[in-house]
């Protein structure tokens, strides 16, 4: 069996989207919407329209790989980390219009938080922060989108990131942790909070969750973030 991530799903400009690669392994671990926990670490940064083996070692556990090279582990896990509260609609549109990213942002051109990429091409998930650790924003699913949970795992990953100070300190996703309890219907204005819970070293770790418009959870996830060494800080938009 081999997986491929099209360039449309890249994070930064020469790979996958994490929450989004997570959400493929999570599909091949057997997580499916309201079922079990699936806990994904990337391993190296997973490469764009190339031909990766998934191996299946166990039951409920799945390799993925770039030739010789490890690009990600798959597992099911137990997810303890509580959902963050929401806020409003009104409100998670007024946090986006301050989303940082907007500005300066490490990867512009990212699927699901990029403002490089047209709204019929990327997600355009514009996470702004509350000043309470959390950030809000929305996320209106297009038709092309529905009814693939992958695209819940990808919506769960960026808000956390930008809890933290990821266009001062760029970061990308190590290990995702998430549960999925139901998808969002086309045409639906969902919110996505995401929580910083700590940072250590490299380290940061998140919480996200996303709700449908009548306030259902869709998914929530816990994160871990990795600074990363050496690499520019993006650039300044609009200078």
């Amino acid at each position: 069996m081999v997986l491929r991530v099209d360039r449309r799903f890249r994070g930064p400009s020469d790979s996958g989207n994490g929450g989004y690669v997570c959400g493929l392994v999570a599909a091949r671990v057997g997580a499916a919407v309201g079922g079990f926990a699936a806990e994904v670490t990337l391993r190296t940064p997973p490469p764009l329209d190339t031909a990766m083996s998934v191996v299946t070692d166990d039951p409920g556990m799945v390799r993925l790989s770039n030739g010789d090279v490890m690009v990600a582990e798959g597992a099911r896990s137990p997810l303890t980390v509580d959902a963050v509260p929401p806020v409003d609609r009104s409100s998670a549109r007024t946090a986006s219009a301050s989303y940082p990213g907007l500005l300066r942002h490490p990867f512009p051109e990212c699927f699901v938080c990029g403002p490089d990429r047209a709204p019929d091409d990327g997600l355009r998930v514009f996470p702004g922060r509350l000043g309470d650790g959390r950030t809000a924003c929305t996320w209106t699913v297009s038709a092309d989108l529905a009814g693939r949970p992958e695209f819940v795992w990808a919506v769960l990953d960026c808000p956390g990131g930008w809890s933290a100070d990821i266009e001062g300190r760029p970061m990308v996703l190590g290990r995702m942790t998430g549960r999925l309890t139901a998808l969002p219907d086309v045409g639906e204005e969902c919110v996505v909070m995401g929580l910083l819970l700590r940072s250590e070293g490299r380290k940061t770790w998140t919480a996200t969750t996303a709700y449908g418009a009548d306030g259902r959870e869709l998914g929530r996830a816990h994160s871990t973030w990795l600074t990363v060494n050496g690499r520019r800080s993006g650039r300044n938009r609009g200078t």
